[in-house]
């Protein structure tokens, strides 16, 4: 495994939690983006929805796999098990 391709398959992961947490925010929200990030975490749903936007991740997974990068799926992987760990913290 290469380890350059898993750190770029978690960044890659990562900013797809992030892109999928805003469109989730944007299309089910009334708010912005900071006032509704501010709102869900007073209200303790923070992590329920980086959860919601990591659902996003299962297509950048199997377009990787599709395309035999596999280390970089795993790392794609890597980074919903970090972001799992994270929303039990929050």
């Amino acid at each position: 495994m290469n380890k350059k391709d898993i750190l770029i398959g978690f960044i890659v992961g990562i900013l797809t939690s992030l892109i999928g947490t805003c469109l989730f925010i944007t299309f089910f929200t009334d708010f912005d983006i900071l006032y509704a990030i501010k709102t869900i975490k007073e209200n303790g749903y923070l992590g329920k929805v980086i959860t919601l936007g990591t659902t996003l991740d299962l297509a950048v997974f199997a377009i990787l796999l599709k395309r035999n990068k596999e280390s970089m799926a795993g790392g794609v992987i890597f980074a919903v098990i970090v972001l799992a760990f994270s929303t039990l913290l929050i």
